[in-house]
């Protein structure tokens, strides 16, 4: 190829080049080296941006005559190896630039993106460019990991990961048996394929794999075995403020006294006490919270607040105040208060002084009960959600706390001994999962069963199904973290795409940016420091 000319300017950089006349070119039909030339013209090409010009290359062809006789082709069009590409006015570099951009940020950011480095296509452009990129082959795996994900509203996917190189294999709407068993018998010689406790994904390795080793995921198992907990300690919310400090270690208001605040007498708290009366009416015999929601023109949280609680009184206890900024300075702004000083500006700009930072609308709401002769609402530590009293039960346990009210979880459990029980067996299997030890399993499960308690024996029963799946999750080295990993990665995709993406767009981006990542990771590494 001979350059003509080079031409710069503001708007970007022209190139005028031609081919070399009688070099012979390769036929796109047959590979046919041929020299006669049918005619040329002119291939306007846009290639990568020099010093953030555009660069347009007027590139003069020869349009050939194909000398063999067999091939279905008489003339074609020469093609400059690394320049030039058939049915296409972008260069190879700049094609693989916004196949790349496209793989990265999808439609609208690409667009955004090339708009910066000045070259011009539309959002559809890029899409469109992005699904024309195949997707690397697929190889079988030795392990595979299954899991699913929340595709949109209450429709689900199934992720579907080679756990021993971590990349994405493929993925699809829906999470039924059917579907994973058809994808394992097109492919192959999978040989551990690793789960979580859904019956689904079992019967479909089951039916796709039956020689596959089937593994139950520990996160999975400590996820499930974490859910029962925190059940357990919403069926026991009564206990949950025994994990508060005794008033005098402290000075911490006790619960109680809440309830024992509230006017009776009022108008709330005869309609809190018409609601629960109610609300526990309809729910004892059976109906839903929904249905008694529509009964009642009540929102469905309000009847399940309702349904939860054991007296109209809880329902009508303010919750605690939090701490706030204010909050050492109190006694200084009851001190004010008493000398005479009622106007919170003043009381604002005094504290500033002594180095309070905050609003000067937290001081006015500090001092309205002082102007309705109350004392300072100040901050009381309210009872652990169970939510909470679930963490610390299922948490690794810290180390020993050096004051008496700093010992919350240990008040819980002398208080109540159906949260000991629990904390007691969760500490049994966290053992086995440290240990890598699954010989005590059938033994925990028996103790689960004569808990007592309904959660656990459900999750006992879930495991003794699942219970080969469960010993190898527990005693492998193989798990599905991979694949909640690969989950976080396509909802940040969906959310780059504004969550709507269909399957296919959502596929071959999740499938090329692991391959394009991990291109790029190899590269970082090979090259020499």
């Amino acid at each position: 190829m001979l350059v003509e000319s080079v031409d710069v300017s503001d708007a970007g950089v022209a190139v005028r080049a031609c081919t070399r006349f009688g070099v012979p070119a390769a036929c796109t039909g047959c590979g046919w080296l041929s020299e006669w030339c049918h005619s040329r013209y002119v291939r306007r090409l846009a290639d990568v941006t020099l010093a953030g010009r555009s660069v347009r290359i007027d590139l003069f062809v020869r349009r050939l005559y194909c000398e063999n006789a067999a091939c279905p082709k008489v003339t074609f069009a020469e093609q400059v190896a690394g320049l030039t590409v058939r049915y296409q006015w972008r260069t190879p570099q700049l094609q693989r630039l916004v196949e790349d951009v496209g793989v990265v940020l999808a439609g609208r950011g690409g667009a955004r993106m090339l708009r910066i480095l000045n070259i011009r296509l539309s959002r559809c452009t890029v899409l469109s460019q992005l699904m024309r990129v195949p997707l690397p082959p697929l190889v079988t795996p030795r392990g595979l990991g299954v899991d699913d994900f929340a595709l949109y509203s209450d429709t689900y996917g199934t992720l579907l990961v080679d756990t021993i190189t971590r990349l994405p294999l493929t993925l699809w709407e829906g999470r039924d048996a059917e579907q994973l068993s058809r994808w394992l018998r097109e492919h192959p010689g999978v040989e551990v394929a690793c789960r979580d406790g859904s019956l689904t994904y079992r019967q479909g390795i089951t039916g796709g794999a039956p020689d596959a080793v089937q593994v139950s995921d520990r996160f999975h198992l400590w996820q499930g075995l974490s859910r029962r907990v925190q059940d357990i300690a919403s069926a026991h919310r009564g206990c949950l403020p025994a994990a508060l400090p005794p008033a005098g270690e402290s000075g911490a208001a006790p619960a109680e006294e809440n309830t024992g605040n509230t006017a009776e007498d009022s108008w709330a708290a005869r309609h809190a006490r018409r609601l629960f009366e109610a609300v526990q009416a309809l729910t004892r015999t059976g109906r839903s919270h929904s249905s008694v929601a529509r009964e009642l023109s009540l929102d469905r949280r309000t009847v399940g607040k309702y349904a939860r609680a054991h007296t109209w009184q809880e329902v009508m206890c303010r919750p605690p105040r939090k701490p706030s900024a204010l909050d050492p300075y109190l006694d200084y702004l009851q001190q004010c208060w008493d000398e005479g000083q009622h106007s919170a500006k003043i009381l604002h700009e005094e504290l500033q002084t002594k180095g309070y930072f905050g609003h000067y609308q937290r001081v006015k709401m500090a001092v309205a009960p002082l102007r309705r002769g109350l004392p300072l609402d100040e901050p009381r530590e309210q009872p652990p959600s169970p939510r909470e009293a679930a963490r610390w039960i299922t948490t690794h346990p810290p180390a020993p706390p050096q004051l008496p009210h700093q010992r919350p979880l240990p008040r819980l459990l002398e208080h109540c001994p159906e949260l000991r029980q629990t904390h007691d067996l969760v500490r049994r299997f966290a053992a086995m999962l440290d240990n890598h030890d699954a010989a005590p399993l059938p033994g925990w499960l028996n103790d689960l069963t004569d808990s007592g308690l309904a959660p656990l024996v459900g999750f006992a029963g879930a495991l003794r199904e699942n219970r080969h799946a469960v010993a190898r999750g527990i005693t492998t080295p193989y798990s599905s973290g991979v694949n909640e990993g690969r989950i976080t990665d396509v909802k940040l995709q969906k959310r780059l795409m504004a969550g709507r993406a269909v399957v296919p767009l959502l596929r071959h981006r999740v499938v090329l940016i692991a391959h394009l990542r991990r291109r790029y990771t190899d590269r970082l590494t090979a090259s020499p420091r």
